[in-house]
């Protein structure tokens, strides 16, 4: 069996780079050659509503915008209890203040913003910015508050912020499920012989960077945006889980939840493995 090559775009976080790094420096053999790309979440959800890279890392956020087009692989994601993104602010304001500050937010198609949108329905002073610029941004006395993501959640004390509300435990107040932050996405006309491999070999890269991590982790780190190493290690270890591994039946009812939140006539589609 032999394809041709495949483009996969992902994020350069740590966790993104852990479960993919393997297949990035060739330590597997699959039967097409993977060409990788790396950009920011958001850039990497505006991508994705054209269509143009077979294989992405999305937030699930936009997961009813994109179905028509991708479905998602069990394997990959981001998802868990405990690793929402955090409303933060320069002041210790109280939730019921946030209507009324300017907010920052790491993109409007990211899972972060969503969950934000529904926290904060009456919240209009929002801006886009990149997810790393936030909290200098907010330091500086650019905005009241912002939404951090990734490894903001170990740093923000760091630049004198105050949590205001957690809204991945807020989400799982609310709905009893983990919150669903970003999986890896494939658009529908690959055929399944390729997501089959694909998948295949996805799982075979998580556990290689499991079995080598001293070998991977230069690599990691050269991807990470000047964090420790302590940070990524935190990073890895809360955004890489068994969710990861495999959505298992909670991770495709989270999917469908989100959706129905979202665009309720969104045809979901989980690739299924044979």
């Amino acid at each position: 069996m032999s394809f041709e090559k495949l483009e996969i775009a992902i994020s350069p976080c740590p966790n993104d780079t852990f479960i993919f790094g393997p297949l990035v420096l060739g330590w597997i053999k699959v039967p097409f050659r993977m060409e990788f790309y790396f950009e920011d979440i958001e850039t990497l959800n505006r991508m994705a509503l054209t269509g143009e890279v077979p294989v992405i890392k999305l937030s699930f956020a936009v997961l009813p915008e994109v179905a028509e087009r991708y479905l998602v692989l069990p394997v990959g994601a981001a998802l868990g209890r405990g690793v929402g993104p955090l409303l933060v602010a320069r002041k210790p304001y109280t939730p019921a203040k946030v209507p009324e500050l300017r907010v920052l937010l790491p993109g409007e198609h990211t899972t972060a913003h969503l969950l934000f949108r529904l926290a904060f329905p009456g919240a209009t002073r929002k801006a886009f910015v990149p997810y790393h610029e936030i909290m200098p941004r907010l330091q500086d006395g650019e905005a009241e508050a912002g939404v951090i993501i990734h490894e903001g959640r170990f740093v923000f004390r760091d630049y004198g912020l105050y949590e205001i509300l957690d809204l991945g435990a807020w989400w799982e107040r609310e709905t009893g499920l983990p919150i669903p932050l970003g999986g890896i996405f494939a658009r529908r006309d690959l055929l399944p012989e390729r997501l089959q491999v694909l998948t295949t070999a996805i799982r075979q890269s998580l556990e290689l960077a499991r079995e080598r991590f001293e070998e991977l982790y230069p690599f990691i780190a050269q991807k990470a945006r000047e964090l420790s190493r302590e940070v990524i290690e935190r990073h890895i270890t809360t955004y890489v889980n068994d969710f990861t591994w495999d959505l298992g039946q909670e991770g495709r009812k989270v999917l469908k939840v989100l959706a129905e939140k979202v665009k309720p006539d969104a045809q979901i589609l989980v690739w299924e493995e044979k």
